[in-house]
């Protein structure tokens, strides 16, 4: 319900940022993309060292927990920047306009807010996974949740805040954003040094670059998407609701591919020859309709979508957030939308897992990124979809919550 009610004050409260450089649209579901790239990658990774027992002395405790900060904080700042060109570029494309003003602000904002969202959430995660095993509780259904609703409130507030502010600096003070860059991307070789000195995230720091960037290089196109269907007055309402259907869709599906990864690990190492590890894609039917704990985790998680969305949609009518009527025809096919997201993820989530596993890549490491950034781009796609048909068959109103 927060991230709702602060999408909409982000979107709707009217900031110069977000109507003078509108490419902060495209920004947003790449940085929000980072709690399933980064923090949600990160609570899967420590969810399942902490239950095949590489979290149970001090000092192993630390040097995962050292060693994962540091990672996050090297991807982050990667990511971050990276983040900023996609979006300056999807944002010159269309327009045909370029501005260096407008560029080193979403740099800095990018950066800035991957950075610090990374670190809050870095430590949040570890908090919860270790105070998870002390009481008893696997950290897989607590850690990957929490990671993702509050990445979702962080980077959003984060963001806001921070391209506004420098938005207010670039009259008075144009040498602010270029020394915030730098200051960032100066500290990588400290982060860089801290994680080669652990095993685990040195070999994350040489080979999990691939879908970090290729999940941000999705969830870009996500943004692309939203800006240029909220850059129409018709379908300004799409912005309340995109953060929404994205948090719950890549919430769902992490804590599955969480789920089964960890049952994964519990028999083997990555690439060993196993009957629980198939190398083909599943059938639907035993993806959701078996006896196997993994599917009746993937029933338990769809049934879930319905009632929260449902929780989301009470809240952001009874706040009247947004320029959209909640009628039922809207309910409807906003349900839709989402069920299918959701559904398609899932059944994605059973093949890709086990696909990697097959072939000897950590899904702690590599499924998460794309799943949720294909929940970006798929739930993106789906909503403006969505808007447009409602739109064409009548259902129009664009003024609530002005």
């Amino acid at each position: 319900m927060k991230t709702a009610v602060l999408a909409d004050m982000i979107f709707h409260e009217h900031w110069d940022v977000f109507k003078y450089v509108t490419e902060v649209f495209i920004l947003v579901p790449a940085l929000l993309g980072l709690k399933g790239n980064l923090e949600m990658t990160l609570a899967s990774r420590l969810s399942t060292a902490a239950n095949i027992g590489q979290m149970d002395t001090p000092k192993e405790l630390w040097k995962m927990i050292t060693g994962n900060m540091a990672l996050i904080q090297v991807q982050a700042t990667v990511v971050g920047f990276l983040a900023s060109i996609a979006a300056v570029v999807f944002g010159w494309i269309p327009d045909g306009h370029f501005s260096i003003d407008h560029a080193v602000l979403l740099c800095a904002s990018s950066v800035a807010t991957a950075f610090i969202a990374s670190l809050v959430l870095g430590m949040i995660m570890i908090g919860v996974i270790i105070g998870s095993r002390k009481m008893g509780i696997n950290p897989d259904n607590v850690a990957t949740p929490i990671a993702a609703s509050l990445g979702d409130l962080i980077t959003l507030a984060l963001l806001s805040g921070i391209s506004w502010g420098l938005y207010k600096e670039l009259e008075s003070k144009a040498y602010v954003n270029p020394l915030v860059c730098a200051f960032f991307i100066a500290l990588l070789p400290i982060w860089i040094i801290i994680a080669k000195k652990n095993a685990a995230t040195r070999e994350v720091l040489y080979s999990g670059w691939e879908p970090v960037i290729i999940a941000m290089a999705i969830s870009s196109v996500g943004g692309l998407i939203l800006d240029r269907t909220v850059s129409d007055p018709n379908f300004a309402g799409m912005a309340v609701f995109t953060p929404v259907i994205n948090g719950v869709g890549g919430n769902l599906v992490a804590v599955q591919a969480s789920r089964i990864s960890t049952y994964l690990h519990m028999s083997g190492m990555p690439g060993e020859s196993s009957e629980t590890a198939p190398r083909k894609c599943p059938s639907p039917c035993s993806t959701f309709f078996s006896s196997d704990v993994n599917s009746r985790s993937a029933r338990v998680l769809f049934l879930l979508v319905v009632p929260g969305h449902l929780v989301f949609l009470y809240t952001i009518s009874s706040m009247q957030g947004g320029h959209t009527t909640l009628t039922l025809i809207f309910i409807v096919f906003y349900m839709t939308a989402a069920l299918l997201q959701v559904l398609i993820l899932l059944y994605i989530a059973d093949w890709m897992v086990h696909w990697m596993w097959g072939r000897d890549l950590d899904p702690d490491n590599f499924s998460i990124p794309y799943l949720t950034a294909l929940g970006d781009l798929i739930g993106t796609g789906l909503l403006a979809l969505s808007f447009h048909v409602l739109w064409l068959i009548g259902d129009r109103d664009s003024d609530v919550g002005d």
